[in-house]
C-alpha cells in the first residue's frame, strides 16, 4: 500500500507551503511542506535557498516514502487508516507508531479500536505546551482514519510529475545540485 492522493493532500493541508527557511513550533529549521532534512540527509539550514512547489512536494514524497511507509507497511490498515497514520508520522516521526507507544500497541492489537481516537489526542503537544494546530489537526486525522474505507485514487498529474522529478532529483546528479550539500 502506498499514500493515496488524498493522504497527501491531508499533509499538504496542515503543512502549509513556505519557499524559504523558517523555524517551526520548537525552532528547528524547516522548509517546503514540513521539510527538516533534505533527501540526502542534511538538515535543513536558515541560511538555505528557496525552493518552488514542486521541489517541496518531491521531498514531502521521498520522506513519505522512505521514512514513513516502511514502518506503516507493517501495519494492517485500509486506504484511510493507512493516510492519516503517514500524515501522523510525518509530522511526529515514525517512532511515535512504535510497537512501545500506546497509538503502536493499539495499532498492532486491533487497528480499529475507538480508543485510537484519544491517542492521537495525546500528541498535541510541542515544547511542552499545547498547540491548537496540533489539535487541529490530530482530530482531522482521527476523523479521517475512522472514516468509511476508500479505494486508493492513483497520484494526480502534480504527484505524477513530482514522481518524475523526484526520480531525476535523486538519481541526476545534476539535478542533485538543487539540493543544498
Amino acid at each position: 500500500m502506498t499514500i493515496s492522493q488524498r493522504g497527501i493532500e491531508l499533509i499538504y493541508g496542515f503543512e502549509r507551503f513556505r519557499s524559504h527557511p523558517y523555524l517551526d513550533a520548537v525552532g528547528k529549521p524547516t522548509i517546503g511542506y514540513g521539510t527538516t532534512v533534505y533527501p540526502n540527509g542534511r538538515a535543513v539550514k536558515m541560511s538555505d535557498p528557496a525552493i518552488d512547489k514542486l521541489t517541496a512536494q518531491v521531498y514531502l514524497r521521498h520522506y513519505v516514502d522512505t521514512q514513513i511507509a516502511p514502518h506503516v507497511t507493517e501495519l494492517t490498515l485500509n486506504q484511510n487508516q493507512y493516510d492519516a497514520i503517514c500524515s501522523f508520522c510525518y509530522n511526529e516521526g515514525a517512532g511515535a507508531i512504535a510497537a512501545h507507544t500506546g497509538i503502536g500497541k493499539k495499532l498492532r492489537e486491533n487497528p480499529s479500536d475507538p480508543s485510537i481516537r484519544q491517542e492521537f489526542n495525546r500528541w498535541i503537544y510541542a515544547d511542552h505546551k499545547i498547540l491548537q494546530d496540533l489539535v487541529m489537526r490530530r482530530k482531522a486525522e482521527a476523523d479521517y482514519y475512522f472514516s468509511p474505507a476508500i479505494k486508493a485514487q492513483p497520484l494526480n498529474g502534480a504527484n505524477a510529475t513530482a514522481s518524475h522529478v523526484e526520480n531525476q532529483t535523486l538519481t541526476n546528479p545534476t539535478a542533485n545540485d538543487n539540493i543544498p550539500s
